[in-house]
């Protein structure tokens, strides 16, 4: 078996050793360096640790220089990547840890104390801390690599997203390898050598999979910034001549309100990315100014990150439409009898295509579900018009029901976040004795933006059954996932009493 990603990164090691890989913080790692220390360190976690084909691995640490290469040793190692989230506690590392098996976990510095703890709370795994990995830097070639069969696990990324329901999604080097194949083949995708800023976690499907994996796959350089600093994000776009970017709204928001960006110049970006909420106009606007079009994607882990994203041509005409599906990948809208929806009816999203996960790790029941009649079934409502461009409504499962009637939440985060002032919103069901549940909206402002305000505005775009009756206000942001996406279970938890603690506006 060679279609690995251990055979593309002694491709490159080989036939480009000098070119750079991988950058942080200023430092960087070449090809010839990369294949060398991951396979010094694959025989490591092999020959040392016992990491066996198959093997579950935890990689714990934020972005690093060394993060990477942890990732890269285990898939040389045939053992099964499972990132971890660094900001989780004990209790929630314990659970993933039992779900997936680990029997080992990669740990960066300042995480040891962590997953000790959590190795304690059940049966133990081997911790393996950084330095162990760090020391092998430096040495002569070593190609050491053992291979995963095409459709057994390189990787299990575990999401909860917005349910709060821990998922592990398998991945496969099949799974990866089409999702790769199926981004080169437009003018749009990424090419062999793409140069690719990361803002993003690399222990998230944007980081690994669009970040990592098709970067090493490509042969290309990935820049990776241990968080968001806009100015500085907009200095290292013009100083690597960076090809592609990807991320929330939120990051291209603040990149375009950075100092430095009204003067960049961004002539190099081909590939901009955008989903995980609605895209304004006005972001659009700002950055197709500077020559950049934002492509609105739909997709999730379980499709491998991006199912479909708009076409270049398309993208400022129809800027809250995803695309039509990609070159191997469909996506369609199912009504509730299983059968594809009209033109601008409203049903649940499915997809089909080789980037499809096969399924979840060790949960044959919620695979069954997920994986019906050839199709994922995502949970999520959207639409499809005439031409079979898709746009994205609501989660199945975010639905406000008041009184018999479904509002979407989307809806009403969209019309509040067009309020001046307005910073970012999310909208949850309260409890309601007369309607049984009614829109309460949490919204974060600068100025002098009231929950008056908001009323008036909703009250003008939207019909009155849709108008929040409850509205907080905060100067406080919102809780996020590591994806950038507001986390609405964290939200939803925070305010689950909300009509006890806050008055009706309306």
């Amino acid at each position: 078996m060679t279609a690995t990603i251990g055979a593309a990164l002694d491709w490159w090691g080989r036939t480009k050793p000098q070119d750079v890989a991988l950058v942080f913080d200023g430092a960087e790692i070449d090809y010839g360096t990369l294949r060398d220390w991951t396979g010094r360190a694959a025989r490591h976690l092999v020959e040392t640790t016992g990491v066996k084909p198959g093997d579950r691995v935890g990689l714990l640490g934020p972005n690093s220089l060394e993060w990477p290469v942890a990732a890269l040793s285990v898939l040389k190692s045939a053992g099964v990547l499972v990132p971890l989230n660094s900001r989780y506690q004990p209790a929630e590392l314990r659970k993933i840890a039992d779900e997936a098996g680990l029997t080992a976990v990669v740990v960066a510095p300042g995480f040891e104390d962590l997953a000790a703890e959590t190795a304690g709370m059940g049966d133990e795994f081997a911790i393996v801390p950084f330095a162990e990995l760090t020391s092998l830097r430096d040495g002569g070639a070593d190609r050491f690599r053992v291979d995963a069969e095409p459709d057994e696990p390189i990787t299990i990324l575990f999401t909860s997203g917005s349910t709060g329901l821990s998922k592990g999604v398998v991945l496969t080097n099949r799974t990866l390898l089409s999702i790769v194949l199926e981004n080169t083949l437009t003018e749009e995708g990424f090419r062999p050598g793409t140069t690719t800023l990361l803002v993003l976690p690399l222990a998230f499907t944007p980081g690994l999979v669009y970040g990592l994996l098709i970067t090493t796959v490509l042969g290309g350089t990935l820049v990776v910034e241990p968080d968001l600093v806009p100015s500085r994000a907009v200095s290292l776009l013009e100083k690597h001549s960076v090809e592609a970017i990807f991320g929330v709204p939120l990051i291209f928001e603040a990149l375009s309100r950075a100092p430095e960006f009204a003067g960049a110049d961004l002539s190099s970006l081909k590939t901009a990315i955008v989903g995980g909420a609605a895209v304004p106009g006005d972001l659009l606007k700002r950055w197709a100014d500077k020559g950049v079009l934002l492509r609105q994607i739909y997709g999730m882990t379980e499709a491998g990150g991006v199912a479909t994203a708009t076409v270049r041509s398309e993208a400022m005409e129809f800027p809250d439409r995803c695309g039509t599906g990609s070159i191997f990948t469909e996506v369609k809208v199912f009504d509730s009898d299983g059968n594809e929806a009209a033109p601008g009816e409203t049903g649940e999203l499915v997809v089909r295509g080789p980037g499809v996960t096969p399924g979840y790790w060790n949960d044959p029941e919620t695979t069954a579900e997920a994986l019906r009649g050839g199709w994922l079934h995502s949970g999520d409502l959207g639409e499809a018009d005439e031409q079979g461009r898709v746009k994205f409504v609501d989660r199945l499962k975010d639905l406000i029901i008041s009184g018999g009637i479904n509002i979407s939440p989307v809806e009403l985060e969209s019309a509040i976040g067009a309020i001046d002032g307005v910073v970012e919103v999310a909208v949850i069901a309260a409890t309601d004795e007369r309607f049984g549940e009614t829109p309460a909206a949490i919204v974060t402002v600068t100025g002098d933006v009231d929950a008056a305000t908001i009323v008036e505005h909703c009250s003008t775009v939207l019909a009155d059954f849709k108008v929040p009756r409850y509205v907080v206000v905060t100067a406080d942001p919102l809780p996020r996932l590591p994806s950038g996406k507001i986390a609405k279970s964290a939200i939803r938890d925070e305010y689950k009493d909300v009509h006890v603690r806050f008055e009706k506006v309306r």
